[in-house]
């Protein structure tokens, strides 16, 4: 768990990091080097989810490497799957990072959203959605490492 006291916000007890795949932790299908590391320090904080469309069918073999379970949503209605799955975990208590078209409802729906710009793009829903925007997803997932980062950015 992270606990965070931002000032002007309270106090966020975070139990769960919900990552979309394509073009947050992966580019082109392949992992973004350094996420598997950083990932695996992160699972002594936070219960890792990894939800996505798997636009580049590598979902079940990343999962392998990462040693997560993943969580592949269904054609149609995606953004709205990916927000269901951050309620069904307790919204109040999770952190979500993605940065496509699909991943806007998530991240609005989390305690805190993290988009990310990615060589895949970033969708302007998303960016609208998100509480912190960060250049690529190592700069995210570093915030969670050293969260103090997380309140000097969220306080108001």
């Amino acid at each position: 768990m992270i606990e965070l006291n931002v000032p002007g916000k309270g106090v966020y007890q975070l139990d769960h990091l919900v990552c979309d795949l394509s073009g947050t932790l992966t580019v082109d299908g392949k992992l973004v080097e350094g996420v598997m590391r950083t990932i695996t320090t992160l699972k002594d904080r936070l219960q890792v989810h990894i939800i996505s469309a798997d636009t580049y069918g590598h979902i079940e073999s990343i999962s392998k490497v990462l040693n997560l379970s993943t969580v592949r949503i269904q054609p149609g209605n995606e953004a709205e799957q990916k927000a269901d799955y951050v309620r069904q975990l307790g919204a109040e208590r999770v952190i979500a990072i993605g940065q496509g078209a699909n991943d806007h409802i998530m991240l609005a729906e989390a305690a805190i959203g993290i988009c990310i710009l990615s060589p895949e793009g970033l969708a302007t829903s998303s960016l609208a959605s998100a509480n912190i925007v960060m250049p690529d997803i190592l700069s995210a997932l570093e915030l969670l490492l050293k969260p103090i980062r997380l309140v000097a950015t969220l306080r108001t």
